[in-house]
């Protein structure tokens, strides 16, 4: 279907002489949102500038319709053999991302890239380059809630927080609205800022995020802790997972006694401090369970726990469920 033509075109600096195609390769229930609001950047380009200046389509694995991860069946347009060297190739993932990267597409992203093809990621799709080995050697990011998982699977890759990353012929978007921040980037490298802002303004979207912005805030301003000393126990606990600071040795850092500190987590986050720290630790714990293949023994050891009996106590008296079993019904529920 043709675009609409904006009134007044937007001009564009650039001497590009053909439309750029980006091929969206969609893994089993990827993200709808961050595919979505990619695409929508790329129609709205067009019709700002009047240009044909991109065009888009998906694939998938099986040439097939896929399934995003809220339910909705959508259709792809070409094959992985209709790729060519000239695209950019985008891999859309989402939920249970061990199990949609298949051997047979990380196969083919590796063949693409020996051609030299442009690729990159939205959501939790950089799981898939990284398996393929498309990210060694270069700066990345993952959407937050992946990034516990990523970073024990693949140690050797520089993760940022960034709400996306373009490192030389890669690129990594954390998904979501940070699929607009990445196509806005794109669409002002190709075509100028001008344009770029002409898009953004579509969108009402007034406060385009740069790779210089962090996917999330810092935790004690997400909680609303406005004590500075509190925010910098906090801190320390979530960059000291695997090996826990006592809570002396943290009320030392900041200059405070641990009656004090006992007073300023009972004050802000109605819990002790022993209690905040071990939440932390079993939430990673629950994401290294949930996103990884380390054995139970290993995740106690990442998150901080002396025996994989204490850790299975503590993690059963918070979730209700053992860390064994917990893991079980995560694997029943995706089959």
């Amino acid at each position: 279907m043709a675009t609409q033509p904006h009134a007044t075109p937007v001009p564009v600096n650039s001497t590009q002489t053909s439309p750029r195609r980006f091929v969206f390769v969609l893994l089993n229930e990827f993200t709808m949102f961050a595919v979505a609001s990619a695409t929508e950047c790329l129609r709205v380009a067009n019709r700002m500038s009047g240009k044909d200046l991109y065009r888009w389509a998906a694939t998938s694995e099986t040439g097939e319709s896929v399934y995003s991860s809220s339910g909705i069946k959508f259709p792809v347009d070409i094959s992985f053999d209709e790729v060519t060297r000239n695209d950019t190739l985008v891999v859309c993932g989402g939920i249970n991302i061990q199990e949609n990267s298949t051997p047979k597409t990380m196969s083919w992203l590796r063949r693409e890239s020996r051609k030299g093809v442009k690729i990159g990621s939205l959501c939790a799709g950089a799981h898939a380059l990284a398996k393929a080995g498309l990210l060694d050697g270069y700066r990345a990011t993952i959407h937050w809630e992946n990034q516990d998982g990523f970073v024990e699977n693949f140690p050797e890759i520089q993760l940022t927080r960034s709400v996306f990353v373009i490192d030389r012929n890669r690129f990594t978007a954390a998904g979501g609205a940070a699929s607009i921040d990445l196509m806005l980037r794109m669409i002002a490298d190709d075509h100028g800022t001008e344009l770029s802002n002409a898009v953004a303004d579509q969108f009402i979207y007034s406060s385009i995020r740069t790779d210089q912005d962090f996917q999330r805030l810092s935790t004690p301003t997400r909680m609303g802790v406005r004590h500075p000393r509190l925010g910098m126990v906090i801190d320390m606990m979530d960059q000291n997972i695997e090996e826990p600071i006592s809570p002396g040795e943290l009320a030392e850092k900041v200059n405070m006694s641990t009656r004090q500190m006992e007073r300023l987590f009972r004050r802000y986050l109605d819990r002790s401090p022993k209690r905040y720290y071990m939440e932390l630790r079993l939430g990673r714990a629950r994401n290294l369970l949930m996103q990884t293949d380390m054995s139970i023994i290993d995740v106690a050891i990442a998150c901080g726990f002396s025996s994989p009996s204490h850790f299975s106590k503590c993690y059963r008296a918070h979730y209700g469920i053992t860390p064994y079993r917990e893991r079980g019904s995560h694997s029943k529920a995706e089959v």
